[in-house]
């Protein structure tokens, strides 16, 4: 019989990256999801030795896996702007590059916005700027994951297929997959019923391929079905339900991700409410 899922938030860094996983650990998490430095700037204050031994010092001791990190919010992949891309590449190959010195297991991003352009364009110039970024960094087992969006304004990624494409242009990257259920559910994928979720299963099967999918990014939403808005919202508060979340956390072909929250911190009460409903949910398995 499988274990149940690993499950986890997105911790803050304010009292250092190993804090994170401090936090996590006191809050009963087995995984977690962090930023390696400032999400919405562009300079980023360079890793010295000792930061990098205080993270993987603690991690040994906390024993939390998987480590994913969140890429910068900045970045762009898919950039029609020649300088807005040429920044975007160098900011998403130090963030490749933070993530290899932390020894994390995965680092998510977006997949970008093709403002400008068509779709398919912005989806080739994405496994390009993957490509460009990486070129001569030796990744080992540690696996970068597309996330699927919401579709918000022309970003690509909202549809599985767009994330296939960009995973077969970059062979050599091994490329995994992040599912974030808010995103998915705003972009089209109505996983309110069980047959919906089991349709949207299907097509992650036969598209990107469920081995993949590394991570979940659990989140209800605050924006309806089918409106491209991003809105993420507490767990079985908002428009997806408490039921439909439950059904995707006990899903027996994902049971191998790990599953990381995502909800707002306008109330601290509330990450310990999410957390608790997620673990309620697969703690029956």
């Amino acid at each position: 019989m499988q274990h149940r899922p690993r499950i986890g938030f997105h911790a803050p860094i304010k009292g250092g990256l190993h804090d994170a996983l401090l936090v996590a650990k006191d809050t009963g998490c087995d995984t977690v999801q962090i930023f390696s430095r400032n999400p919405r700037g562009w300079m980023a204050k360079p890793l010295s030795p000792d930061d990098v031994l205080l993270f993987k010092q603690t991690r040994k001791l906390t024993r939390i896996s998987p480590v994913l990190i969140h890429c910068n919010y900045l970045v762009n992949l898919a950039a029609v702007d020649e300088a807005l891309l040429i920044k975007s590449r160098e900011s998403f190959r130090e963030e490749v590059e933070r993530a290899l010195a932390l020894g994390v297991d995965y680092l998510v991003v977006h997949p970008g916005s093709a403002r400008g352009a068509c779709e398919a364009d912005g989806i080739a110039l994405c496994a390009k700027s993957l490509k460009t970024a990486c070129k001569g960094l030796k990744l080992g087992s540690f696996r970068i994951l597309l996330e699927n969006t919401a579709g918000q304004g022309e970003c690509i990624g909202h549809r599985f297929e767009h994330l296939r494409a960009i995973m077969d242009a970059c062979p050599k990257l091994q490329l995994g997959v992040c599912f974030d259920t808010a995103h998915a559910f705003t972009a089209g994928y109505d996983i309110r019923e069980e047959d919906g979720l089991e349709a949207l299963i299907q097509r992650m099967q036969q598209t990107v391929g469920l081995k993949n999918v590394r991570a979940i990014h659990f989140n209800d939403s605050r924006a309806v079905y089918n409106s491209r808005v991003d809105r993420h919202w507490h767990i079985g508060e908002g428009h997806i339900g408490r039921d439909a979340l439950k059904r995707v956390a006990q899903h027996p072909k994902l049971r191998h991700c790990a599953f990381i929250l995502e909800t707002p911190y306008d109330d601290p009460r509330m990450d310990v409410k999410n957390l608790e409903r997620l673990r309620s949910f697969v703690s029956e398995f």
